[in-house]
């Protein structure tokens, strides 16, 4: 039975072209399509949708909502998003948050444009739709394929501004791989809960990166513009005292979670007891990351934010989502 994947082009890389001041993005969904070796040999209905053009550095939360939205109204067997890599660590746990299906929704995209020797678009479009239109991968989420990986968007983060290998999943290693053209499944994982928005997603959360020396002076100023902010502690989730106490600050006007930057473990719940330890920081009102990076913890934090959470209520999903209770 011939399976209906719908693909949305979003731009990127992988759809860039020779420009005088550099590659920008020029191809359209049918030049990409027609530039796959391979793919007219699947038994695929493909369904094309150019949803936007535009490098991902320039997409939003809105922009993301709106295609998972198109998305589950569709009747395609499965879906795949093409963008560029730059934020797509992002945006795929975006719509990891918001898809509840088992339909695999797979987002790819390429490191080298079509320009250059050995670009990496061709295979991981084929891949995605391979992934996409299989039974192998379903009922886990949206997934991130590149480099003949299969990675859960939760944990996939990029790792690398230039190697075509950049795409890894540190706590968890990749859920599959494609062997001889075919996606296999190695492990899996449990869902988590999904999310419903009750508005638009507009909600402004600030990033900060504690750093040596760090006294915490430019929180207020990010507390004053934003709706919440994430903190992308020391190591398992320490900053110094003075951070601390601006945090705790900030903690009684916006919800602020606590990560590590280290991008891999989790933020502790209880080791350490010394003043701007993650103990103190949990015990004055901050909300643990897990197992989610500062990144991912943006994301889910403006998603609770976007579903008219409480403070229970963003306990509760960083709980679900984060890994670690």
């Amino acid at each position: 039975m011939t399976a209906r994947v719908r693909a949305y082009f979003l731009g990127g890389t992988i759809g860039m072209a020779g420009h005088e001041g550099g590659v920008v993005s020029r191809l359209r969904a049918a030049d990409l399509v027609a530039s796959v070796p391979g793919l007219g040999d699947l038994d695929v209905a493909l369904d094309l949708v150019d949803f936007r053009s535009m490098p991902s550095a320039n997409l939003s939360f809105a922009d993301i909502a709106e295609l998972a939205s198109e998305a589950a109204a569709s009747d395609a067997d499965g879906v795949v998003v093409v963008q560029g890599t730059d934020t797509l660590e992002e945006t795929a746990y975006l719509l990891d948050l918001l898809w509840p299906e088992a339909r695999p929704l797979v987002v790819t995209g390429a490191m080298r444009n079509p320009a250059l020797a050995g670009s990496d678009g061709p295979a991981n479009l084929l891949a995605a739709i391979r992934v996409a239109a299989g039974p192998e991968l379903r009922d886990q989420g949206a997934l991130v394929v590149a480099n003949d990986q299969v990675h859960a968007a939760r944990f996939v983060r990029k790792t690398h501004s230039t190697n075509p290998a950049t795409f890894a999943s540190p706590n968890a290693g990749p859920l599959g791989l494609m062997v001889e053209g075919r996606p296999v499944s190695v492990t899996s994982v449990v869902r988590r809960r999904t999310h419903v928005l009750q508005g638009p997603p507009d909600a402004r959360v600030a990033l900060h990166v504690a750093t040596l020396g760090d006294r915490g002076e430019t929180v207020p100023g990010l507390v004053a513009s934003s709706d919440g902010l994430v903190v992308a502690g020391l190591g398992v989730g320490h900053v110094s005292e003075q951070l601390a106490e601006a945090l705790v600050e900030a903690a009684q006007r916006v919800p602020v979670v606590l990560a590590s930057r280290t991008g891999a473990g989790p933020v502790l719940t209880g080791t350490y007891g010394f003043v701007g330890s993650e103990t103190y920081l949990l015990n004055h009102g901050l909300f643990g990351a897990g197992l989610l990076d500062p990144l991912k913890a943006r994301v889910l934090l403006a998603v609770a934010l976007g579903a008219g959470y409480d403070a229970d209520g963003i306990r509760a999903a960083f709980a679900d989502a984060s890994g670690v209770d």
